[in-house]
């Protein structure tokens, strides 16, 4: 048990470095926001037509619209504009309780992998190595790229994470869940 607990411990430690180098200092991200010099009027327009925080697609049909209406939508928004607005009335920047979230996150993810590599019967640094790339993998491509289709957006960071922090998982795992 002990074993696992700290391969646990260790394991969320590598995805939370990684994640905080992702974002904050490496810029792997950057490639998915955009900036506008018209961000000021923008705001302004969502701050006086958007009453409610959440995610928005526009053009859009209203809630419990007939499947007319969505097809009448479709069919008269081809080929123009449309975007998906993240709105947020104020911005937190207060990062603490958005931190513990991510780690305890990392914790259950890397103890769910640890818990997989544990039925390994003969368990090497590859096959945990490619296990855990795997696991990186169907999570990339389950959410992020997925939603890159559906929403023609950027997903090249989340993949990169998910090859860099799962390897590296993996080779961790690897080394120390195989030690005699």
């Amino acid at each position: 048990m002990r074993k696992q607990i700290i391969a646990t411990v260790v394991g969320a430690l590598i995805l939370f470095i990684w994640q905080f180098l992702s974002w904050a200092l490496v810029g792997v991200h950057q490639s998915e926001f955009r900036y506008t010099a018209n961000q000021d009027p923008i705001m302004e327009a969502l701050n006086q037509n958007l009453t409610e925080e959440g995610t928005y697609m526009i053009p859009g049909v209203p809630p419990g619209a007939s499947s007319q209406d969505q097809s009448a939508l479709m069919e008269a928004a081809a080929g123009k504009p449309w975007a998906t607005i993240s709105y947020h009335k104020s911005m937190n920047t207060n990062m603490g309780l958005n931190m513990i979230r991510a780690f305890v996150i990392d914790l259950v993810s890397a103890w769910f992998l640890i818990w997989i590599l544990m039925k390994f019967a003969n368990l090497s640094v590859m096959t945990s190595v490619q296990a855990s790339l795997f696991v990186g993998f169907i999570a990339y491509l389950t959410i992020p790229y997925l939603n890159s289709i559906w929403f023609e957006g950027n997903s090249i960071g989340y993949v990169i994470d998910a090859i860099v922090q799962w390897g590296l998982v993996g080779l961790w795992s690897g080394w120390w869940l195989t030690r005699k």
